[in-house]
């Protein structure tokens, strides 16, 4: 009898032994991991085609032909003038001490010409003279201000020179006109007394082309 309980106890310790090592492993194995869900997938947004716009060429600018600019013309007028002055000079009637009057070179030719520089040459020719009194620019310009004229202005005209010689008090007035064809005008010159309007001596002369 004593032989089977200690059989008995001896199976049910073993058996304990058992179930305790079972119930061991079952609680040292970790827990099944459940796999991933996928993240549901977006749609990809769908972004509107922007049709191309074509490309527009520049405008071609023109090209606009090169007018060539006109020669500018030289003039000799010295030797047209030195022998015309010193005719002149040497006029009959003419008053040593007499107040003279230079208008400007009229341009009466066909075309553009540097009446400036032809006036600036008679006013040297005569500069150094022991016959006249020249009329300086700044009495012509105050005369031609007061006749509501600019400094201008040629006076173009006979009768407008006399007028303004007879305003800075001149007795006499040179009247000068460059005429005919441009490239080789014809020079005339007028010697007129103030008070009369008369022609006391004129003379006349070619002016060449300088290069």
């Amino acid at each position: 009898m004593k032989q089977r309980i200690f059989r008995y106890l001896s199976v049910l310790s073993v058996a304990l032994v058992l179930s305790g090592c079972v119930l061991r492993n079952e609680q040292q194995q970790p827990a099944p991991v459940e796999p991933a869900r996928p993240a549901p997938t977006q749609p990809e947004p769908t972004v509107p085609s922007v049709p191309e716009i074509p490309v527009q060429p520049e405008p071609v600018t023109p090209t606009l032909p090169v007018t060539p600019q006109p020669k500018e013309r030289h003039y000799d007028w010295n030797s047209a003038f030195q022998p015309m002055v010193a005719q002149m000079l040497k006029a009959d009637g003419v008053k040593a001490g007499s107040v003279l009057l230079v208008d400007s070179v009229n341009n009466r030719t066909n075309g553009s010409l540097p009446a400036s520089e032809g006036t600036q040459a008679l006013r040297n020719a005569l500069a150094n003279n022991h016959t006249f009194v020249l009329v300086n620019d700044q009495q012509l310009a105050l005369a031609k201000q007061q006749l509501g004229l600019s400094a201008q202005d040629s006076l173009g005209s006979r009768s407008k020179a006399i007028g303004i010689a007879r305003n800075v008090g001149a007795q006499y007035v040179l009247y000068t006109s460059a005429k005919g064809n441009v490239s080789n005008p014809a020079v005339q010159m007028q010697l007129m007394l103030v008070q009369t309007g008369e022609i006391i001596w004129s003379g006349k002369g070619a002016v060449q082309q300088t290069q």
